[in-house]
């Protein structure tokens, strides 16, 4: 699986300690909900917001914990 994580969800990801791997375990594992421009996934207290660019290339929007 590529990344292409923006500049807005590096810096959420340097916020919010959160690593790569956690947001592919989020993608992989967790549960989406479709948005407008995109999905979210949701996987335990992380939510990563991405869009699909091709099969194995998604470009991560934004990442943040609840």
């Amino acid at each position: 699986m590529r990344l292409l994580i923006t500049k807005h969800a590096k810096e959420r990801m340097a916020d919010k300690a959160t690593s790569k791997e956690m947001i592919i375990e989020a993608i992989k594992k967790g549960a989406k909900i479709k948005q407008t421009n995109g999905y979210l996934a949701s996987y335990g207290y992380i939510k990563v917001a991405y869009k699909i660019i091709d099969k194995d290339y998604y470009k991560i929007k934004t990442v943040f914990i609840e």
